[in-house]
């Protein structure tokens, strides 16, 4: 169970709290340029230029959660955290809860968020089933799959605010059972991973068990773990289920057992108190470190502020250019490649990119009746409901090379990238040109629900916050 109860505030809370925003916005200049002030991120852009920050931190609880329907009404800057500690008591998740604490549920949505369940419940946005979206001419919408706004519904997902913000979201939800029991399987070749990867996609099982989460992790060439999780009433075959929010690691229990159980609620963030591996960048995996670490700091949040400090004052790299250490390029990307490309792309990858261990996260859409299989119904991140796909998630930095520049890696991984069909995802560095990136991002759909809904350019384009980073 979580370790925190949330209960539903209310909607004449919200609509206060929603009263409140439009007066702010309504104070500013009409040709101010607006984003949100958030506590918390998980984007890996530094801004290049300054914006008034509306305040929202009144609009991030849950309004309503209804058991009997299996919906939710939850203010776009709700943490998955408190979502999911307002839903685990009711035996509810969101059908996509992504793998860190202070993912919004806005963010997931106008971004874009995956988990182990995006090989059978897809993305985020698609649970969604209206958005009540603050548009950039001060006006307040409610957009649904069909009807006078299906426009903006189809092109909200990976907008990243440059068409409106989610004030609330009703999305549904799913039944829990108290645990998860994993398998950890190993594979020796790319080929043989991939194709177990489809198997489960198509079949939803491994050797005669049902597979209800899948994910996996690339330590090298030879060294691949798919873990296979299913739902369970009971722990079975160990005393009690294993704890990885204080002295063990998750990541590394996949080398070193093939069986495992966890809590529902442990399970949603084990990759969380490590930040998947990337806490090691700190140290916090040494044990006498972290015997020292306060178990509670132990998130990514906390690991995200270091990175943050570094990103502003860069004490790190003064001192390794004091020590004759090279300049470091930050590569954090988190890739879509269709599923019979994946092999491919990871074998280029491990050869040219010094980056490992790598996060592997089938998904396929949710099969929606009566649409063409081949349709695109998210223009802005054109995924193919017939198609699987594999995100290859990768966060790290490499030394840029004699004669190289930052940027350089990046710029080959995007090449690559689209030449296997697949998309990144925009919450990091990207370096497309403009023409390159409308073609891959939807810029033909975009472009007149952007005129719609923002015709004063109050909010930046898709292109000026994913790449000019505005």
């Amino acid at each position: 169970m979580p370790q925190a109860v949330l209960r539903p505030v209310g909607d004449e809370r919200h609509r206060a709290a929603t009263a409140r925003l439009l007066d702010d916005l309504a104070a500013l200049s009409p040709d101010a340029p607006v984003r949100l002030g958030k506590r918390t991120s998980n984007l890996f852009r530094q801004r290049t230029t300054d914006s008034t920050r509306l305040d929202v931190s009144d609009l991030n609880h849950v309004v309503d959660l209804d058991p009997v329907s299996r919906t939710a009404r939850v203010q776009g800057m709700t943490t998955y955290e408190d979502l999911v500690a307002a839903t685990l008591p009711h035996g509810l998740m969101p059908l996509v809860v992504p793998q860190l604490r202070t993912i919004t549920l806005g963010g997931a949505v106008t971004g874009l968020g995956i988990e182990a369940s995006s090989f059978r419940s897809g993305l985020p946005h698609e649970s969604v089933l209206e958005a009540e979206i603050l548009t950039g001419d001060g006006e307040i919408v409610v957009a649904r799959p069909d009807g006078e706004h299906e426009d903006l519904f189809r092109t909200f997902p990976n907008s990243y605010g440059s068409l409106g913000y989610s004030l609330s979201l009703t999305i549904e939800l799913e039944p829990v059972h108290p645990f998860v029991a994993l398998q950890h399987v190993r594979f020796r070749s790319l080929l043989d991973a991939q194709d177990a990867i489809g198997e489960v996609m198509r079949t939803r099982a491994w050797d005669g068990e049902d597979v209800d989460f899948l994910d996996g992790v690339v330590f090298s060439h030879d060294e691949i773990y798919l873990t296979l999780g299913r739902w369970a009433d009971f722990v079975v075959g160990q005393a009690h289920p294993s704890d990885y929010t204080g002295q063990q690691v998750f990541y590394r229990s996949l080398q070193q057992r093939e069986r495992d159980v966890l809590t529902v609620h442990d399970y949603l963030w084990r990759w969380d108190t490590d930040w998947f591996w990337c806490s090691r960048a700190f140290g916090a995996q040494q044990p006498m470190v972290r015997r020292l670490w306060p178990k509670s700091k132990l998130r990514s949040d906390v690991y995200w502020k270091i990175v943050a400090f570094e990103n502003r004052h860069h004490v790190m790299a003064r001192l390794d250019a004091r020590r004759g250490k090279p300049a470091r390029e930050r590569v954090v990307q988190d890739v879509e490649i269709p599923l019979d490309r994946t092999a491919e792309f990871l074998d280029w990858f491990l050869r040219e990119v010094p980056i490992e261990p790598v996060w592997l996260c089938p998904i396929q859409l949710r099969p929606a009746p009566g649409t063409a299989p081949d349709e695109t119904p998210w223009p802005l991140y054109p995924m193919r409901r017939d198609e699987r796909y594999v995100n290859v998630g990768f966060w790290s930095t490499v030394a840029i090379e004699p004669g190289a520049a930052d940027g350089d890696v990046n710029r080959r991984i995007e090449a690559e990238v689209t030449r296997l069909g697949g998309h990144k995802s925009l919450y990091s560095d990207a370096y497309y040109d403009e023409g390159t990136f409308a073609a891959l991002y939807g810029g033909t759909a975009y472009a007149p629900v952007k005129r719609r809904y923002d015709p004063g350019g109050r909010f930046p384009t898709l292109y000026e916050k994913a790449v000019q980073a505005r």
